[in-house]
């Protein structure tokens, strides 16, 4: 019977966690495009780990990578808040003069 479960698991193949680490590079690099692929490689690397790990293990593994990515969107908040006023061409500096009495 052991066997059988065994045999049910899928294993953790190197190229899902380098898919799921390019996909996030990717989309840490800023092409959106990559978004999707990286829910679909991380969501299938999830769902393979929380075969093989403890409901304890996997509830602090998921812990650790949102801590990684707080870290990384601290790290990189400058960047972003450019890139994002880039993308606003500055609209929300623009405010209107205030009107004379």
């Amino acid at each position: 019977m052991d066997n059988q479960i065994q045999k049910n698991l899928e294993d953790i193949l190197p190229e899902d966690i380098a898919r799921t680490f390019e996909s996030a590079y990717h989309v840490i690099k800023g092409d959106n495009e990559h978004v999707e692929d990286l829910l679909r490689h991380g969501g299938a690397l999830l769902r393979k780990a929380s075969q093989r790990l403890t409901p304890t293990q996997l509830v602090l593994g998921i812990a650790v990578l949102a801590a990684g990515a707080v870290f990384v969107l601290a790290k990189y908040s400058d960047q972003i808040q450019d890139a994002i006023e880039d993308f606003t061409d500055g609209e929300d500096d623009k405010q209107p003069a205030p009107a004379a009495k």
